[in-house]
């Protein structure tokens, strides 16, 4: 048997090259693709998770959906083996202009239909089944170049398969987005994955082609490249014109960081929007609502040392520099793009108060997390102003393990403020908040405020312009030992639009909807959920 395996090495086929070179043009081929294959896969994670939220979710819809798909492409590759190579060539020639319109297409259906789960998993299916079809024509390629055992050829094959697949893996979040971002980044994706298929085939397996077949991938190729050069020419106008779909019209700056999309919009102050990742963050209408009811109330005691986790746009800082005996005032900010615009934007730096020239306030770049297991001293403030629980990447900033390291950090009658959510629309997420917050080893009160607009602040609403309907915001304020009753009696100094009436009666309207038996989100054991 090992005698009759050997004997199958040699050439196969006419080639224009000696047999081992042309085998490793073959295995050269499979790294490309496989490394386009799976840029294309993160591609439609990212972007989901973008679009849709949730990140968890996106991430098993794509790869479960792909990985099916995969099996059925496989099985549908078998009528193609008599015609591997022109079949393999126009497979690659579609995987090139699916995979690398893929982005394009989700987030087009996002900005004009407002839905793109339904592409998302057309996408992930299509490209599956592609994928999985490059195997079993690859193998009757290799073995046509270069006869060896089937073992042999499989695991050369699947070796330069999962080496193709660690270089995509890495090349997608350290060259691909940062140099390109998402849109060009897939159509780059799509011309290289073309590029590749088509030239192993018209070259290396020409002497396998009828001239109707060369002529038919010459111009596949040569079609699908043109139409990712040209859709790469006008991306910038393609997404220009997809945030004033999102966004309206007034979109005014647009920066996409490492972190995350930044999008401001509005004129000056008082039309301003500010937008995160598609989740509108900031409304000048009622912000200062919004503001007002997250820090004041934690205000009331001790306040010399003041921290603020998140709340990059200053606005949550404008508000503690209205206390005078605040000595000091630290901001942790994951994105630095988000306090740079915070500087620098004229309607933005307006609408902070110039917060950030103030000697008292110091800016750290970080994560939060990691951040506060080191020791940074004790503070008599903490304030929460953190993005959306019901957002996957935040929730260990929402976890019963991160409020244990706040309690670490709070002096002994300090105080610590959490926007948790709409208390209204979600209520299962707050609850969860307020467990997780005990669990961490800090008694609270509960409380909610009532604006004028929904949508506003960490809310998972997205779109251009705001809902008129009336929102609430819910807020947990909590401190070692017992609850902060009388943190309530008052809303701050000279407030603009906020009293200590209002506040009671949110800690009223908040003891009545309590939800019971909420168990906490830990970082082993996520529980938060986009319930809205």
């Amino acid at each position: 048997m090992i005698d009759q395996q050997m004997t199958l090495r040699g050439g196969a086929a006419r080639l224009p090259v000696r047999p081992r070179t042309g085998r490793l043009l073959v295995l050269a081929a499979v790294f490309v693709c496989a490394a386009c294959g799976l840029v294309y896969e993160l591609e439609l994670v990212a972007l989901a998770s973008y679009l849709i939220g949730d990140s968890v979710t996106q991430a098993s819809v794509v790869l479960s959906v792909m990985v099916f798909a995969m099996g059925i492409g496989s099985l549908l590759a078998k009528r193609l083996r008599c015609r591997a190579a022109v079949g393999f060539g126009m497979i690659e020639a579609a995987l090139a202009l699916i995979g690398g319109s893929s982005a394009l297409v989700l987030y087009a259906s996002f900005a004009w239909l407002g839905d793109s789960q339904y592409a998302l998993v057309g996408f992930s299916l299509a490209i599956g089944v592609l994928i999985g079809a490059e195997i079993p024509l690859l193998m009757t390629l290799i073995q046509r170049v270069d006869r060896q055992d089937a073992g042999g050829a499989v695991a050369d094959l699947f070796a330069a398969d999962y080496v193709g697949a660690l270089v995509g893996g890495l090349a997608f979040p350290f060259l691909l987005l940062p140099m390109l971002g998402q849109l060009t980044g897939a159509l780059f994706t799509g011309a290289v994955n073309a590029a590749a298929g088509g030239a192993l085939v018209l070259w290396v397996f020409r002497h396998d082609l009828s001239p109707r077949s060369r002529w038919l991938l010459v111009l596949a190729n040569v079609s699908v490249i043109a139409v990712l050069a040209t859709a790469t020419v006008l991306v910038d106008d393609f997404e220009r014109a997809a945030r004033r779909a999102v966004y309206g019209d007034q979109v005014r700056v647009a920066v996409q960081t490492g972190v995350q999309e930044v999008v401001v919009t509005g004129a000056d102050r008082d039309s301003l929007g500010l937008y995160l990742d598609g989740r509108l963050r900031v409304s000048a209408r009622d912000e200062y609502l919004y503001h007002e009811a997250l820090v004041h109330p934690a205000m009331n005691g001790p306040r010399a040392r003041v921290l603020i986790l998140g709340g990059g746009d200053g606005l949550a800082a404008r508000e503690v520099l209205r206390y005078r005996d605040v000595r000091a005032i630290t901001v942790v900010e994951l994105d630095p793009a988000v306090t740079r615009l915070a500087r620098t934007d004229p309607a933005l730096s307006e609408l902070n108060g110039h917060a950030f020239r103030d000697p008292r306030l110091t800016v750290v770049g970080a994560d939060a997390f990691p951040w506060l297991r080191a020791d940074h001293g004790r503070y008599d403030v903490v304030i929460s102003d953190l993005p959306d629980p019901g957002i996957t990447a935040s929730t260990k900033l929402y976890s019963a393990e991160f409020y244990g390291l706040i309690a670490e950090a709070l002096a002994p009658d300090g105080r610590l403020v959490v926007h948790a959510g709409p208390l209204g629309s979600r209520p299962q997420t707050f609850w969860t908040v307020e467990a997780s917050v005990r669990a961490g080893g800090l008694a609270t009160r509960p409380y909610r405020v009532t604006g004028r607009y929904a949508g506003f602040a960490a809310s998972p609403d997205r779109g251009g312009g705001e809902g008129r309907q009336r929102e609430d915001w819910g807020f947990l304020l909590a401190a070692p030992g017992e609850a902060p009753q009388a943190a309530l009696a008052a809303g701050g100094p000279e407030p603009r639009s906020l009293r200590g009436r209002e506040l009671r009666e949110g800690a009223r309207a908040a003891a009545e909807a309590r939800l019971p038996g909420m168990l906490p989100s830990t970082l082993v054991h996520p529980r938060y959920w986009e319930d809205a």
